[in-house]
């Protein structure tokens, strides 16, 4: 190619999701590994033994066809499992049990916010969602004497494990991004899996080419590992795609592989060459029936589905006049959604729920790493505080002080006010007393000379002088009018 060319890149995403089962895919144990001493969850189904049947865990077949009816996928009437033949350290058996050409669903799509226009979205298409088993979990050692070797633990071997599939819809890094924020949203807002990145809940692996711009056939396709968050995720993506543009700019040409991201030097690096790749010898699980999907239950899986994250942002915006990014902030999260619409039904105003939920409750939130549905802020909590504010009976400068106090100890924001004595003075002959000082003050006889000279600002000043006097509690607008009444007069 020449230099110069304007490339479009091509991004497909595979997701795997590890599933809020209480035991494992095949077995009865524990899918609550985290924590536990290495080897200790596990049973001879799960160390692959020999001889031993599995037995599929029906509540990891109902959250893949929910998070697939989410995905507004199809639901074909008939599915089965299928062995992944290949040989690696973590796969006791020698094959994973998944599925290959009849899965639990396919056909479906995603909606995201448009990463250039917030108000617009993208729909990206999902080919399949499938349920599969994980496997053992390889850390990987170099010893101080220089020595390497791997340890293997086998707690992560035959956790439910969902696959999805995307279709190579993305065009950017950012949308990319979007992509995994919107389908991690999602996969909370239906309760099927944490979504945990950095628990290894949630993994993402990228296959990326680019092309020129109007070309319809695809380039050659790399397949990026390693990556370990989101920001890891848009980085690769940025990384590869500049380096296949450069490739491409010096006349070389891109070798089809897998290329891991390495973190502190920001670089993907090669694997393995992609014609080097398995010939995993699919054929259907022996020990396994097949699974025949009734319309009636799936139709009862589709009735549990919930209002999903960008249905809700678009009702946000189009009910409660939200902009997009304050919007798509508030329906992040199923729980801190639903704190916004509560705090609304006890009587607040919708723009100042949210203004105070999205500046001062999640600040809040961060700083003490509590989640909005354990806070002792409750919503009724939050919209009294806004009531007193509104009602003047609270000044908006305490109003902050008041709120941390409720979020620290759980009390009503009533009670907080009287026991501080942060009620806002709203009585006009003890405000005319402090106004009356706050002018006869030698330091402030400048600011009242200016005022008079036609310096509008010089207001303000005086403003903060009678605030201060009354430890925040004067009510701003009488204090306001009081001023220039005397000053005026």
């Amino acid at each position: 190619m020449a230099a110069g060319t304007d490339y479009e890149a091509v991004i497909g995403l595979e997701v795997h999701a590890q599933l809020l089962t209480d035991s494992k895919m095949f077995c009865a144990c524990s899918a609550r590994y985290a924590g536990a001493e290495p080897n200790t969850v596990v049973c001879p189904i799960c160390l692959g033994m020999p001889g031993v049947l599995p037995v599929i865990n029906s509540k990891a077949v109902d959250y893949t066809i929910l998070t697939a009816l989410a995905l507004n996928c199809e639901i074909p009437e008939y599915s089965k499992f299928d062995r992944k033949n290949y040989n690696y350290p973590d796969l006791m058996k020698g094959y994973q049990i998944s599925q290959y050409d009849l899965p639990l669903s396919r056909n479906g799509w995603l909606e995201i916010p448009d990463p250039q226009d917030a108000t617009q979205t993208r729909r990206i298409g999902i080919t399949r969602v499938h349920l599969e088993e994980d496997t053992a979990n390889l850390k990987h050692v170099r010893s101080e004497t220089g020595e390497t070797y791997s340890l293997m633990d086998v707690n992560r071997s035959g956790v439910p494990l969902m696959e999805i599939v995307g279709e190579p819809d993305i065009r950017s890094s950012e949308e990319a991004g979007a992509y995994l924020r919107q389908l991690r949203a999602i996969l909370r807002y239906i309760g099927v899996s944490t979504a945990n990145m950095e628990e290894g809940a949630f993994r993402c692996d990228a296959n990326v080419s680019i092309r020129p711009r109007g070309q319809q056939a695809y380039g050659a396709k790399v397949e990026v590992k390693n990556m370990n968050s989101f920001r890891a995720v848009v980085r690769a993506l940025e990384y590869e795609i500049h380096r296949q543009r450069e490739v491409l700019d010096s006349g070389g040409r891109i070798v089809q592989e897998t290329r891991g991201w390495v973190e502190e030097r920001g670089v993907t690096v090669s694997q393995r060459s992609k014609e080097e790749a398995h010939d995993y010898r699919y054929f259907p699980e022996p020990d396994l029936p097949p699974l025949f999907l009734s319309r009636d239950w799936v139709e009862d899986i589709r009735s549990r589905l919930p209002e999903l994250p960008e249905p809700k942002r678009r009702r946000f915006m189009r009910e409660y006049g939200l902009s997009a990014d304050d919007a798509s902030t508030l329906t992040a999260t199923r729980a801190l959604a639903d704190y916004f619409v509560e705090t609304i039904r006890q009587g607040a105003g919708a723009r100042a729920a949210a203004n105070w939920i999205l500046r001062d409750v999640l600040r809040l939130l961060n700083a003490s790493g509590t989640e909005v549905e354990e806070s002792r802020l409750t919503p009724t909590h939050l919209a009294d505080l806004i009531k007193l504010v509104d009602s003047g009976q609270l000044s908006v400068r305490s109003a902050p002080e008041v709120l941390e106090a409720v979020f620290n100890t759980g009390k009503p924001p009533q009670a907080v006010v009287k026991e501080k004595g942060l009620a806002q003075v709203s009585d006009v002959a003890e405000l005319k007393t402090v106004v009356e000082r706050v002018l006869a003050a030698p330091q402030n006889q400048k600011a009242i000379a200016d005022y008079r000279a036609g310096k509008q600002t010089a207001l303000g000043f005086l403003v903060g002088a009678v605030m201060k006097e009354t430890r925040g509690k004067a009510n701003p607008g009488m204090v306001n009018g009081l001023l220039r009444q005397k000053l005026d007069g």
